[in-house]
């Protein structure tokens, strides 16, 4: 589709319904703290994410993945990634060389986005795993127990033109994540597990025609969300009795933020999330199983991925 100019996102008013923004790092990295208290599918814990260390100023990363480094080194260059699919559903894969031209030039409403998992497959890209290493507080994998050919892509190295993102999802297997960006800048919105998936996906606001890509869902379905959610919250204020009776929006939370470079993102198991690259970004991002969401994954595993949940076992 057509590109929009370089206000193609101050249009978008984020003032609306339950909208928090925290900057919890300088954007050089280091060491920062994080309070999230992220509530979890039992609804009366709260995960308690602070004393984050990423230790990101010691990483390669921060030297090697800027734009031109990566362009300008001839082996990562030469190297084919995965950056879509067509139509049809077939991969699309281009060289690096010829993904970061298409991001310069890039004027589309939904771009290519490298999401790369396979690190093993050269030595090329089994370098990508020398330059970061898991935050400290992200070390426990219990996924590791069942060891790297039989577990599911967990890592992913991503380089998102600006306007590229992720539709609103929850991560595979009820699994946790973290997220640390090294260039550029994300827009998230999250929801915990008691949103509905029909909500948070705005059935009921997309109208006939319009497409689900996430530039979308930014600009024009979550406004729409958040519109009806303080409406029904003014309803309910005003003891409207529809309004009451209302399940949809009975505890309706939502969160929004911006991630800066040098900053991490921990999205706890079962919350809905979605992100947006409001300029040219490039970041790590690994799933993963520790004890605090083991028994969600161990449910979502015996029944999705019997194979591995017998070798878990062994």
């Amino acid at each position: 589709g057509g590109g929009g100019g370089e206000d193609w996102w101050n249009h978008t008013a984020f003032n609306g319904y339950s909208n928090n923004t925290r900057r919890n790092s300088n954007p050089n990295g280091g060491n920062y703290k994080v309070r999230e208290e992220a509530r979890t599918t039992r609804g009366s814990s709260y995960y308690n994410v602070k004393d984050v260390d990423t230790t990101i100023h010691a990483w390669n990363a921060l030297k090697l993945w800027s734009l031109d480094a990566l362009m300008g080194d001839e082996l990562m260059r030469e190297r084919t990634f995965k950056c879509g699919e067509d139509d049809d559903g077939n991969t699309i894969r281009l060289k690096l060389k010829h993904f970061l031209k298409y991001l310069q030039n890039n004027q589309d409403d939904s771009p290519l986005y490298v999401f790369h998992s396979n690190f093993d497959e050269d030595r090329v890209a089994k370098r990508l795993l020398l330059d970061y290493r898991v935050p400290t507080y992200f070390n426990e994998d219990l996924f590791q127990l069942v060891g790297e050919r039989r577990r599911p892509p967990y890592r992913w190295f991503l380089i998102g033109p600006r306007r590229s993102g992720t539709c609103v999802h929850i991560d595979p297997l009820a699994t946790s994540a973290w997220n640390t960006l090294i260039h550029g800048t994300k827009r998230w919105v999250i929801f915990p597990p008691n949103v509905s998936k029909s909500l948070v996906k705005g059935r009921g606001y997309i109208k006939k025609g319009e497409d689900d890509e996430a530039i979308h869902y930014f600009t024009t379905i979550l406004p729409r969300i958040k519109h009806a959610a303080a409406k029904h919250q003014t309803a309910v204020m005003n003891n409207e009795n529809d309004a009451i009776n209302d399940a949809k929006f009975k505890n309706f939370e939502c969160y929004e933020f911006t991630q800066n470079a040098g900053e991490t993102v921990y999205i706890p198991g079962g919350w809905w999330h979605a992100v947006i690259n409001l300029t040219d970004t490039v970041g790590i991002t690994q799933n993963f199983c520790s004890h605090r969401n083991f028994d969600d994954v161990w449910l979502k595993t015996r029944s999705g991925r019997k194979k591995m949940a017998y070798k878990w076992l062994c």
